[in-house]
């Protein structure tokens, strides 16, 4: 797991520092208040590697299932940075759509564009599930 310390900028995006960012979700210290913080938390989960059980964690309990932690702990791609492209929210259901762009093992850039839905259960935001366009 690569850890950033509280005085480095956040990787996704937010020009804020980690501890008040996403590193705050990571911790547990905080839950995601929007839609796209938990996106961005996760982008982050899966760039640092060693999340996963903050990944499942934050999965809706019924897409989860088949998931392990120390699966999702492993980090397998460089990843270089996130923009997100649209984001809504009603009540309790919202999405986010957003391109992350990733090296692979050889060196070759690819994006990922998808577009994440999420539910909020008990004041808690889960991610669903995805269209992708580019998978990895």
């Amino acid at each position: 797991m690569h850890e950033l310390t509280s005085s480095d900028y956040c990787i996704c995006g937010k020009a804020k520092k980690f501890a008040l960012c996403c590193g705050q979700y990571l911790t547990g210290k905080q839950y995601a208040k929007t839609p796209e913080q938990l996106m961005r938390s996760r982008y982050c989960a899966y760039a640092l590697g060693g999340y996963g059980e903050y990944l499942i964690n934050t999965w809706h309990p019924m897409m989860s299932k088949q998931l392990a932690a120390e699966d999702l702990s492993i980090r397998q791609y460089q990843w270089i940075k996130l923009e997100v492209l649209n984001k809504k929210q009603s009540g309790d259901q919202g999405t986010v759509e957003f391109k992350a762009y990733y090296q692979d093992q050889q060196g070759v850039e690819h994006v990922l564009h998808e577009n994440s839905f999420f539910q909020r259960i008990a004041g808690k935001w889960l991610y669903v599930g995805a269209n992708l366009e580019n998978k990895i």
